[in-house]
């Protein structure tokens, strides 16, 4: 079988055709073809194409699927953290609407990928994540990724509504009695970590990549040096700049009870190998808090669905309570900081934040109240059925 008489379409070993051409310095390749006239047919309209984009400055039909693709390449180069989990997230998003061109999206066309989500059980907030996603492709096509026509790849972004978050689950800061009941039902290892998040408020993410190069002794006061951690702006939440953990008393302990156990990483766990095997057992890092240990202890605790999350709620609950002053709570916290410039300028002292930590340390002697937990176990108040006036009696 000799080749095709158009330049481009070639023969393939099992029969049936397929393309290799340049166009206006573009490179045109598929396979798969049955016949050589449906090779020919796609190479003409891939040229036309190509004509109407770079010589008439028409847009190409591009797919939220290709556009999800460079938007992954893009953040990779960028090496964003989070790109593993928005992936999981537009998987379900592509698999529904990953055909639609980018000037087809908008709320009817991803009411299938939402209606599907719903009947998987799906919270909202998870699918507004997803809708998120797509949103900042089509933001960033409209506005940012342009081609080599100068154009961008498409002319308006489509305004996609959120749904409304009623059923996300409100934060559940725990009581000292419950923390008491919670530590014990926990793993050494797993309970130093809880305890460390109580004491600092860090994020989950924060405490199991916690590392021995960010720490620094300081002296705060006069025969008081504690230890200070400075985060890399990569493992904080945004990015916007790196940040400061302090450490009180108790979470000094934790941190002086972990040295030199693994020369990289501060919370780690002891892998267990089989009996009679030859390898030495070692630390292991820890990549979640939320693992079958922690679902398992807060069961047994009665703690019902905890979040680790909600660690930091409880610190934040405990700082509000112990009077810490807002400015100094968000520091600690790592809230954005107000727009003012006293706000920007005046940072609290390390000594400010020590001294506020040390206050949530052991019970203020009143009990950490969530007030939406109280609210709802209040009673109900009894309606009484509306009189009619002027009712009467008939014999």
């Amino acid at each position: 079988m000799g080749r095709a008489k158009t330049p481009g379409i070639y023969p393939s070993a099992d029969g049936s055709w397929q393309i290799d051409a340049w166009y206006k310095k573009r490179r045109i390749r598929s396979r798969g073809f049955p016949s050589f006239g449906e090779a020919e047919s796609y190479l003409i309209d891939q040229k036309a194409a190509l004509r109407r984009v770079l010589v008439m400055g028409e847009r190409p039909r591009i797919t939220l699927d290709a556009a999800a693709a460079h938007y992954v390449e893009e953040e990779a180069k960028r090496g964003k953290i989070s790109l593993a989990t928005e992936i999981a997230l537009l998987k379900p998003v592509i698999a529904h609407c990953g055909h639609l061109l980018l000037d087809q999206i908008g709320n009817q066309t991803l009411q299938p990928f939402v209606d599907e989500r719903l009947r998987a059980g799906r919270k909202t907030k998870t699918i507004n994540n997803a809708l998120s996603l797509v949103r900042r492709i089509c933001n960033l096509a409209a506005r940012e990724w342009r081609l080599e026509n100068g154009r961008t790849w498409l002319e308006t972004a489509p305004l996609i509504r959120m749904l409304d978050q009623s059923d996300q689950r409100p934060p559940h800061p725990i009581s000292w009695v419950q923390q008491r009941k919670l530590l014990p039902c926990l793993p050494p290892h797993l309970g130093k970590m809880v305890l460390f998040s109580l004491n600092t408020g860090a994020r989950e993410s924060v405490v199991c990549q916690l590392r021995w190069e960010w720490e620094r002794r300081i002296t705060i006061r006069k025969g008081v040096t504690v230890s200070v951690f400075v985060v890399p702006r990569r493992w904080v939440k945004g990015r916007k700049r790196e940040r400061i953990l302090v450490c009180n008393s108790v979470a000094q302990s934790i941190i002086d009870s972990q040295r030199g156990i693994h020369e990289e990483r501060v919370f780690t766990y002891h892998k267990q190998v089989k009996p009679g095997s030859d390898t030495i057992p070692t630390h292991k890092a820890v990549s979640s808090m939320n693992n079958t240990a922690w679902q398992r202890a807060r069961q047994e605790a009665g703690l019902g669905d905890l979040h680790v999350h909600d660690l930091r709620h409880t610190a934040g609950m405990r700082l509000r309570e112990a009077g810490v002053a807002e400015r100094t709570q968000d520091e600690i916290l790592w809230h954005s900081a107000g727009k003012t410039m006293t706000a920007h300028y005046a940072s609290a002292q390390l000594a400010e934040l020590h001294d506020a930590l040390e206050s949530i340390r052991r019970p203020s002697g009143r009990e950490s109240i969530n007030l939406l937990e109280i609210a709802r176990k209040g009673a109900p108040v009894p309606q009484k059925s509306p009189s009619v006036s002027g009712e009467r009696k008939t014999a």
